[in-house]
């Protein structure tokens, strides 16, 4: 079966046509810049790449263009729309309810709708993309499945917050986490890696990316995350503050003059590396510039925000057997994966230096000394795959 993997963002839509069962990847690509003069396509498929220039007004015309393109003499890897077996959508988090991939209804669809508030960064870009598809492809079935899936074990002590009973009950506020194709892909594939059964091990997951988690697994079930009721929670990110003492909200309100929206929003998109290094949040830039103090302290504030999590991870999981880096930042930088272990040597997490700055792009590698007591990896992760094997599992 051929599986259609969409992540829409209020301005993109990311697709990945693959076949679960031998993890093949036809076609993949981006459609970029939606609702501007200047949106294109970048799609690759047959060993190569083009650039389709064209207006993409809304999802509903890139995802046009796109399974025309899939379905093209020239260029495509399909004959027609019919042999996509299904629609697999990222979803974020839309509450207690959807922890499980779900075959997306019309009543669903506005259910989701209705449950915005939770995710109001992500879930309407991901209801436009199921719209689209919807739309579009009408016979062919969207599955939902979401970030917050891998996270339906955490034990209530982990995910309840400490504040009055009635707001969890009545408001389902709470932990949620996000990341869970990822941090369960590596996860797994760490179990594989070491020749053990994922049912005996303790493993730390560090999907280190724009938006980054880190996860505690313990014998293959998430016990804990970094990210909370929103991806504001956890360690500091491109942009976004990461933990922060919530009483920060009402000062800034009022020495600012500003609005709670205001506020969040300048947590979510001003903060972080940006916010700290005054010069960008990307993590090119600020490798560039780490003469600048500014700049060298955004770096030092993540690396110690990541190893306090590591650190209180193996503390809940009473030791820890592995450690994973994942996502963009994890996988290429090895200033971040070596800051951020540097002084656990204590609890027997020893890095290999010289492995590490030499490892290869894209591929599984260990990274520990010989003589760590704990596994070190980098894993590039491959949400896409789960996604998809999760859809086709649903819709047989």
């Amino acid at each position: 079966m051929k599986i259609l993997v969409i992540n829409a963002g209020s301005s993109s839509l990311k697709f990945q046509l693959l076949e679960p069962e031998t993890k093949t990847v036809l076609a993949k690509g981006n459609a970029e810049r939606i609702g501007d003069e200047n949106s294109f396509i970048r799609y690759k498929a047959n060993g190569r790449e083009i650039l389709i220039d064209d207006y993409l007004s809304n999802h509903k015309k890139a995802l046009e263009i796109i399974l025309n393109t899939l379905t093209s003499h020239e260029n495509g890897v399909i004959h027609d729309i019919n042999q996509i077996g299904a629609f697999g959508h990222r979803v974020v988090n839309v509450g207690e309810d959807y922890f499980d991939s779900v075959i997306v209804t019309p009543e669903i669809l506005e259910d989701f709708k209705q449950k915005v508030d939770f995710s109001p960064l992500h879930v309407p870009a991901a209801i436009s993309g199921i719209e689209a598809c919807m739309e579009v492809a009408p016979e062919v079935k969207n599955v939902a499945v979401f970030d917050i899936g891998f996270h339906k074990t955490l034990p209530e002590y982990a995910y309840r917050y400490a504040i009055p009973k009635e707001d969890y009950t009545e408001l389902k506020i709470r932990r949620y986490g996000a990341h869970g194709t990822s941090h369960k892909y590596v996860s797994q594939e760490c179990a594989k890696l070491m020749e053990r059964p994922i049912s005996e091990l303790k493993i730390i997951t560090c999907h280190l990316g724009s938006g980054g988690s880190i996860t505690a697994v313990k014998g293959g079930q998430s016990v804990d995350t970094s990210m909370g009721f929103t991806p504001l929670e956890g360690i500091m990110m491109g942009t976004r503050s990461g933990d922060i003492d919530p009483a920060v909200v009402s000062y800034l309100c009022h020495k600012r003059e500003m609005t709670v929206d205001q506020v969040i929003n300048r947590l979510n998109k001003q903060s972080g590396f940006l916010g700290v290094s005054q010069t960008s949040n990307d993590m090119r830039d600020i490798l560039a510039n780490l003469s600048n103090p500014d700049v060298q302290l955004s770096m030092d504030i993540y690396n110690y925000r990541i190893k306090k999590y590591i650190g209180a991870y193996a503390a809940a999981m009473g030791g820890v057997d592995a450690i994973v880096f994942t996502a963009g930042i994890g996988e290429y930088t090895p200033e971040v994966r070596e800051g951020s272990l540097q002084g656990l040597e204590f609890m027997g997490i020893k890095l290999d230096k010289h492995k590490n700055i030499t490892a290869p792009r894209g591929e599984q590698v260990k990274i520990s000394a010989d003589d760590s007591a704990v596994d070190i990896y980098i894993i590039p992760t491959d949400e896409e795959l789960v996604i998809a094997q999760e859809t086709e599992k649903l819709v047989k």
